[in-house]
């Protein structure tokens, strides 16, 4: 089928006026196949400096927040309908996404509708980062508009091959119809027609109107990858093979910024099936994605390798952070929450309110360092022929990894190929492809043999980009009426821009706009602060990031100080959002906005309010409970998206905790496929409930404690709410902006799981995880 080849874009073509969609040349494209083949990409940001893609830029993304995507569209003969896709899918269904907006404007049969992932490239198809919740926000319009301009093309060629005018033809489940001759034509035998005809201008694209949708917002096709998933036919990294593969793994040192001083192989290279050992030279500074170093064992199957690596004895230089404590550094941060730091936000004058005050409240939050601990731990395969390096990894940033090797190689990015498969999660570990480049110096010491380069969970465990440790202290004044008239925050936590610069020891725009110098309450006074904090470990995105700190602080708090004013939580935290207005967030500080156009994106606390009440109204907010029984409710804005949880919890006499519910209501304004924002919705509670009541990276000597799921627990399916209920706030105009999706729903769990403990036994939760301060 001729959907399947690959394609590149011939460097004539030049971009439409505004940088949206291009007929790429038929002949010139695919050597004289029949189709039509539509390049589509993002206008140009009126910026160009904003554009180009940077390490670690002053918003404090990676490569270019500023996204300049690009894909391909085509329409074989034989009518099968390919859409390639530049970002990652890492269970969140971008790729059954895409071709949902794309396939309903063009009215094509979903049958015939197809995915071909893209490879690492980003001059041909853009940023292809997958992180941020935003690759369905950033292209929702400009998928439609390429479907939209393929069936414009379409309806043209077939009136112009029946002489008929365009308006009395229908496009429609991949056939175009004139009624009144009774005639008809497949889309593959319109296809060669098609792409002759100069691309239709935007403004002469009609879209369809929203109830005419028959795949956007119904959430019934399931997902493109569903067959290949549960049948176990889909690709994942590790599945890759070729004949006389080698395997690998890597001893890393323990201690981040540690060094091999002396190794010995002797022994390993006595373990059948070993095959080489070499060292991998430490990361020179900064550190960004580069590997830790160490010594990797390649043998003849993983096993092989793993009881190689056993016997290696290697003798360390534990570096700069060997004396790094969780304990010890969690009392540093402790201390240095309740000094005055850098200001980041300031509105009125706090320290007046907080000297006229009646009442005074302060509490401290903390929140451990955490692993993403995706269920398919990192692997790589590397080939190199030629001079040209092949990888076949699950990754979430393509090019990202095609540079990374590129540069450790000492080739040119052209001689490098990243091919992506499916990733089993990624939750932001697989945007750093350290475990890409080992694969590429294992193969390149086999003289470009294939290497499979496998993690274990350990090693996941130990040698990890981390979530950030965070200490948030809280201080409020009340008036009479047990109103805050003041309020003070500080967040002290080590910044992922550290492992990009020397020096770095202050949170970053996107980190203190997460959630942090945003907070969108009506109080008349409010500061934020942000002392220095020190990173010992390699600092990494984390599914939904700094908001998780600060949602736990700031919503456990607003519940802290309904308590102390007598007040029910969810009345007061609705009364301290006040009444439902939109605010432009660079009025409070927050010149990062989640990388979007503050205009076009600006703070709506009726948004925020109805996700609250849609949530605690869902649960039966204000029912009589049963001793050891409450409810708790948190909401949260992040990736310019509103949700909210309300949780039921039980707590048993010996301080066992279940929890038996939870609702989730989201408002990320139009939605493309609603089955897979439910599920995303269902996996953030279950991911909430473990980081709040099991998850943590603990650190002894600069080592990591935990080793496995044994240490590192997560939600396990038995402790999984018995009923998880999803509440999907529709927004009928699908001309208006689109939210995240894949990151939101986490912030507001465990908040809403500590409120609820409090409600039901009286003790105040400040520190996650909970394990066993039930108990105690």
């Amino acid at each position: 089928m001729t959907h399947d080849h690959s394609f590149s874009r011939p460097a004539s073509v030049e971009e439409a006026a505004g940088g949206e969609i291009v007929n790429v040349s038929r002949r010139g494209l695919l050597g004289g196949m029949g189709a039509l083949v539509l390049a589509v990409s993002l206008p140009r940001a009126a910026n160009a400096e904003e554009a180009k893609p940077k390490a670690f830029g002053a918003d404090g993304m990676p490569h270019g927040w500023q996204d300049n995507p690009k894909v391909f569209v085509s329409i074989a003969d034989d009518g099968a309908v390919t859409i390639t896709c530049p970002r990652s899918d890492l269970g969140q269904g971008v790729r059954t996404g895409w071709a949902i907006m794309i396939a309903d404007e063009l009215e094509a049969d979903w049958a015939k509708v197809h995915v071909k992932q893209a490879e690492g490239d980003e001059a041909r198809y853009g940023n292809q980062d997958t992180d941020g919740s935003r690759s369905t926000r950033h292209f929702f319009m400009h998928m439609r508009h390429a479907g939209a301009a393929a069936r414009l093309m379409l309806i043209e060629a077939a009136a112009k091959q029946w002489g008929v005018p365009l308006g009395e033809i229908k496009a429609e489940n991949s056939v175009v119809t004139h009624a009144k001759s009774g005639r008809s034509l497949g889309y593959g035998a319109l296809a060669k027609a098609a792409s002759e005809l100069p691309v239709p201008a935007r403004e002469s694209v009609v879209l369809k109107d929203p109830k005419d949708f028959r795949y956007i917002g119904k959430g019934t096709l399931g997902i493109v990858d569903n067959r290949a998933i549960t049948t176990g036919a889909a690709l994942y990294a590790a599945d890759k093979s070729f004949d006389g593969m080698l395997y690998a793994v890597v001893a890393r040192p323990a201690v981040f910024g540690g060094t091999v001083k002396s190794f010995d192989a002797a022994e390993t290279l006595k373990v059948p099936g070993v095959v080489k050992v070499i060292q991998i030279a430490p990361p020179s500074a900064p550190v960004k994605f580069q590997p830790l170093g160490g010594v990797a064992v390649i043998a003849k199957s993983t096993w092989a390798a793993m009881k190689g690596r056993e016997k290696l004895n290697i003798v360390w230089d534990d570096g700069p952070n060997a004396a790094y404590d969780s304990a010890a550094f969690r009392a540093e941060l402790e201390k240095a929450a309740r000094k005055p730091g850098k200001v980041v936000r300031s509105q009125g004058d706090v320290d007046a309110a907080f000297a006229t005050a009646p009442k005074r409240v302060s509490a401290e939050y903390y929140v451990p360092h955490l692993a993403q601990a995706p269920m398919e731990p990192m692997a790589a395969v590397a080939r190199i022929t030629d001079g040209h390096c092949h990888i076949w990894t699950s990754v979430q940033a393509p090019q990202a990894a095609r540079t990374l090797v590129a540069g450790q190689l000492g080739v040119g990015e052209e001689n490098v190929t990243v091919n992506v498969s499916l990733l089993g999660g990624g939750f932001g570990r697989k945007s750093k492809p350290d475990y890409v480049v080992e694969a590429a110096l294992c193969s390149k010491a086999m003289d470009g043999a294939p290497v499979k380069l496998q993690w274990t969970r350990e090693d996941d465990i130990h040698h990890g980009f981390y979530h950030t440790v965070s200490v948030e202290r809280l201080e409020a004044s009340l008036d009479e009426k047990g109103f805050p008239t003041g309020w003070l925050h500080r967040s002290v936590a080590p910044t992922i821009a550290s492992i990009f610069a020397a020096g770095a020891d202050h949170e970053q725009p996107f980190e203190l706009g997460m959630g942090l110098i945003n907070m969108p309450f009506a109080i008349p006074n409010v500061r934020m602060e942000n002392p220095e904090a020190p990173a010992h470990v390699r600092i990494g995105w984390f599914r939904s990031v700094s908001n998780i700190p600060h949602a736990f602080a700031i919503q456990s708090f607003v519940a802290e100080l309904a308590h102390a004013a007598g007040r029910d939580p969810k009345d007061y935290l609705l009364e301290l959002i006040g009444p439902a207005r939109v605010i432009d967030p660079t009025s409070l500080g927050d010149g990062w906005n989640h990388g979007e156009d503050p205009k076009l994106y600006p703070i709506d606390t009726g948004r925020l309010r109805r996700v609250i009440e849609t949530a605690s109204s869902a649960i039966g907010w204000g029912r009589k409970m049963p001793k050891g029984r409450g409810l708790g409710v948190a909401g949260h804005y992040s990736f310019v998206t509103y949700t909210a949880v309300a949780a039921e919890v039980a707590v048993d006499d010996k301080g066992a905790i279940t929890i038996p519910r939870v609702d989730i209501a989201i408002d990320c304004g139009p939605q493309v496929n609603p089955e897979r924002i439910r599920s995303q919705m269902e996996g953030a509670v279950v991911m909430g409930m473990g980081l709040a009541l099991t998850a943590e990276i603990s650190f002894k000597d600069g080592r990591a404690q935990q080793n496995n799921f044994d240490g590192y627990e997560i939600t396990r399916i038995d402790a999984a709410p018995r009923e998880i209920n999803v509440h999907l706030l529709p927004l009928a105009d699908y001309n208006h902006v689109l939210g995240g999706v894949g990151e939101p729903g986490v912030p507001p769990v465990a908040p809403a799981i500590v409120n609820a403990i409090f409600a039901a036994t009286g003790r105040r939760v400040r520190q996650l995880p909970i394990r066993d301060q039930l108990k105690a």
